[in-house]
């Protein structure tokens, strides 16, 4: 059991079983689009920001980003954390068929998938993960324009032949793309993956 000091919110119960599993933490459900409906519970989450921070951890489907979004909007950005799963296809085992994009979501991800997402979205974790506090290089929005994956003719497809490329969810924006980079990569580190990239094709 890996303890982290931030609060993870969730869409559902199953999700919340799920974690509850591998971390000690609050994990927080919305019931899905419920709490863009629930001025309480978005207060409680922003108290809880405050207090101790938040990590956002959705499923990477369309309505996972929809919820995502609304929060980003409503919660103090400086106490949020963002936690992106890669795009799996299949369903889950209690369901008995997958859902309307056919992927998994947080419940049906393995271990050691979720605790790599909390990790790279910069989770305070107790374990040797956050022995590594050396400060790196962010990428800048700058550095995604100059390398054609925002801004230009191309950029949206670009964009998506990278986000699969890195095994991200295919519904994030130029913006979006930009903080899950930099919670997954240094600016030299995705700047080596870029012309390893090149170097493939």
């Amino acid at each position: 059991m890996i303890k982290i000091r931030e609060a993870i919110v969730v869409e559902g119960r199953y999700d919340k079983n799920t974690l509850l599993q591998l971390v000690e933490a609050p994990v927080i459900t919305l019931e899905g689009f419920g709490v863009m409906h629930n001025k309480k519970l978005l207060g409680f989450l922003r108290q809880v920001a405050e207090k101790r921070g938040l990590i956002i951890l959705t499923d990477s489907d369309g309505a996972g980003f929809v919820i995502r979004n609304y929060l980003k909007g409503a919660l103090p950005k400086d106490k949020v954390l963002h936690a992106y799963i890669p795009d799996v296809y299949g369903k889950e085992k209690r369901k008995a068929k997958p859902g309307k994009e056919g992927k998994l979501g947080v419940e049906g991800m393995p271990a050691e998938v979720l605790l790599k997402a909390l990790q790279n979205a910069g989770a305070t974790m107790e374990t040797a993960w956050s022995a590594n506090t050396q400060k790196k290089e962010e990428l800048t929005k700058a550095d995604l324009a100059g390398l054609g994956l925002s801004g230009g003719r191309d950029s949206r497809e670009k964009r998506k032949a990278l986000l699969r490329s890195l095994q991200l969810p295919e519904h994030m924006s130029a913006n979006a793309l930009l903080q899950a980079l930099n919670a997954l990569y240094s600016r030299e580190e995705f700047m080596q993956i870029c012309c390893q990239i090149e170097e493939e094709k």
